[in-house]
């Protein structure tokens, strides 16, 4: 467990890093070989991209060290309880264990609304661990939603006065 939370650490520092950019928190770093070879961080709204997902940032990073697509001997720590998109490239990827800080209610693909990691249909399954930094990740989302609903009101006050 001390070797999920010292990587989980390294993905709550990205989370860190869309916060500072106004994004929601979601980080990601993938390990070779007890090495991270890849970091990614939320910025759909900086890079106006559906596609800019910490998971799928991270994976191109990795895929280009690794130099294959198959990332079969890596693990994924991600803050955040991928969704379907990442989830299925994770499959893709041949990602062999995902670690998981918090799980997403409303869009979660390993468990909450659908386990695209674990279909025994796929050709490829992935161990998952769940719950690695719980709490730390849920706070560091709710306190983010919870000043964004902050900002909103004084901007909609602003609006109001002016």
């Amino acid at each position: 467990m001390e070797q999920y939370e010292f990587y989980m650490k390294e993905a709550i520092k990205q989370a860190r890093k869309a916060a500072r950019l106004d994004e929601v928190p979601i980080g990601c770093v993938i390990t070779y070989q007890d090495k991270i070879i890849a970091r990614g961080y939320n910025r759909r709204n900086t890079d106006k991209s559906t596609l800019a997902h910490a998971e799928i940032t991270a994976i191109k990073k990795a895929s280009k060290v690794i130099g294959d697509w198959r990332l079969e001997e890596c693990t994924l720590y991600v803050t955040l309880e991928p969704c379907q998109m990442c989830a299925g490239a994770i499959v893709q990827a041949r990602i062999p264990r995902v670690v998981i800080g918090t799980m997403n209610a409303k869009a979660g693909c390993a468990g909450s609304i659908y386990n695209l990691l674990q279909e025994p249909k796929f050709n490829h399954q992935v161990e998952v661990i769940y719950d690695v930094m719980r709490e730390q990740c849920t706070d560091m989302l709710t306190s983010f939603f919870i000043e964004l609903r902050r900002k909103h009101k004084e901007r909609k006050a602003a609006e109001q006065d002016a």
